[in-house]
């Protein structure tokens, strides 16, 4: 399969199996620099679509414009006619006023599926939390786009597990939890502007989330309970018959193995927060058949949906 991860960059330890360039841990950068080491410079356009007659004349489609990579001429996707594109800059713009104030540090950022998909994730310089007795998490901010018109522009906090990496969900339900959806029109950069007011919310969001984390470390899960919630999570039936499902039944022991011998296992502990952190392993560095296929699961596809409904379920479970 081809790789997914078209260019990359992180700071420190890499995230993804060594994929992208490295950035040493403590080097200063500029958004400038920060851009080319992730391969994003470089502008979006707009192009007509023009369809050819048995004459030879060529005719314009109303309504409808190819979104095009300027430097390569390399197609991204077909959008409407009220569609305006987020330029990568733009993009690492809105995070200007966190740099200069000292509130974040870019950490990665990187282009999925032939220049289609971006995003930038910045640490919030805030302490970290500690969930149980040592599991440290720290807070981000990620945007990502899309600029084949299939995704909006995003703009959302996540923790993230020091440990081993993982993209954690936000328990706790408000305004700054979500990844804002903002439409790709005129006023793209002003609605951007307007979600900068959630960064006073989001620490508190933080906190009120990790109360709900520890309260999964302080509930104990057996192997019958770690093996329904995994079928819950997974929505698998008790009997399986096609094919298909029977190969779906394999991520049962997998996940089984990572609550006993994964990344985090250790720090997580045999409770309900353990067996949503092998869950949420397996979705980080497991499901897809390429780890860079399994990022863009993670930040764009269906991945990030189960990774909320396994902290739903094991709140559930848990209460």
């Amino acid at each position: 399969m081809a790789h997914e991860v078209e260019s990359m960059m992180y700071v420190g330890d890499s995230p993804w199996h060594g994929l992208g360039v490295a950035i040493p841990d403590g080097k200063k950068l500029s958004i400038e620099n920060t851009i080319v080491a992730a391969g994003l410079d470089w502008e979006v356009e707009l192009r007509h679509i023009f369809t050819e007659d048995n004459e030879g004349s060529l005719h314009g489609i109303l309504n409808h414009y190819v979104t095009c990579r300027k430097k390569d001429n390399a197609v991204l996707g077909i959008v409407g006619k009220d569609y305006r594109p987020l330029q990568n800059r733009d993009a690492f713009r809105w995070f200007q006023p966190f740099l200069e104030g000292g509130e974040a540090t870019l950490e990665t950022a990187g282009s999925l599926k032939g220049g289609s998909r971006i995003w930038v994730l910045a640490r919030i310089r805030r302490d970290p939390m500690i969930v149980g007795k040592e599991d440290i998490l720290r807070h981000y901010v990620l945007l990502s786009n899309s600029h084949d018109g299939s995704l909006a522009v995003r703009v959302g906090f996540t923790p993230i597990r020091v440990v081993c990496n993982n993209t954690l969900c936000l328990a706790h339900e408000s305004k700054a939890s979500k990844l804002l959806r903002v439409k790709h029109t005129s006023r793209v950069l002003e609605n951007l502007e307007e979600i900068r007011e959630t960064i006073d919310l989001a620490q508190q969001e933080f906190a009120a989330t990790v109360k709900q984390y520890n309260q999964l470390a302080s509930r104990q899960i057996n192997s019958t309970d770690l093996v329904k919630y995994v079928r819950i999570v997974f929505g698998l039936k008790e009997r399986q018959r096609t094919h298909a499902q029977e190969k779906q039944e394999k991520i049962v022991p997998s996940v089984v193995r990572l609550f006993e011998n994964g990344r985090g296992s250790r720090t997580a502990g045999t409770n309900y927060w353990g067996a949503y952190n092998a869950v949420n392993e397996y979705l980080n560095y497991f499901r897809g058949k390429t780890q860079d296929n399994t990022l863009n699961s993670l930040w764009f596809g269906n991945s990030a949906t189960l990774n909320k409904k396994a902290l739903e379920v094991a709140m559930r479970l848990a209460a």
